[in-house]
């Protein structure tokens, strides 16, 4: 099993911007493909973005395309979430997880390994 660390979450105001890193510790991402979700009080967990293992495919949830970027460096063991133009409706908790395989989904069915999420709260 991978260990799961994201870091990079906080307090902004609307239209600012944040970068969430997600690093593994124990072991590598391998060839997995890695997510984004995030889940507000009271919702559900949902997608927001996800990346192959070779950074070939990207997927967006329709409410974070254009603003959100995901990255990944394999070498480093790290996946990234650029935020941009950030909404009060974006608030919530974020978490990260590794995909049972190399392609990656948009739903957690398909996720194992699950950091234990950062905060971030957009507001004024």
């Amino acid at each position: 099993q991978v260990q799961l660390v994201e870091s990079g979450g906080g307090w902004v105001q609307p239209g600012g911007s944040l970068r969430l890193s997600c690093a593994a510790s124990g072991r590598t991402f391998g060839s997995a493909a890695m997510g984004w979700f995030r889940q507000a009080p009271g919702q559900e967990r949902e997608f927001v973005a996800a990346i192959s293992w070779g950074s070939t495919i990207r997927y967006y949830a329709d409410s974070v395309k254009g603003r959100f970027t995901i990255s990944r460096d394999n070498a480093k063991n790290t996946v990234y979430l650029q935020m941009n133009s950030l909404k009060p409706e974006d608030t919530a908790v974020y978490y990260c997880a590794k995909d049972q395989s190399r392609s990656p989904h948009d739903s957690s069915l398909f996720y194992e390994d699950w950091g234990q999420g950062t905060q971030v709260t957009v507001s004024s």
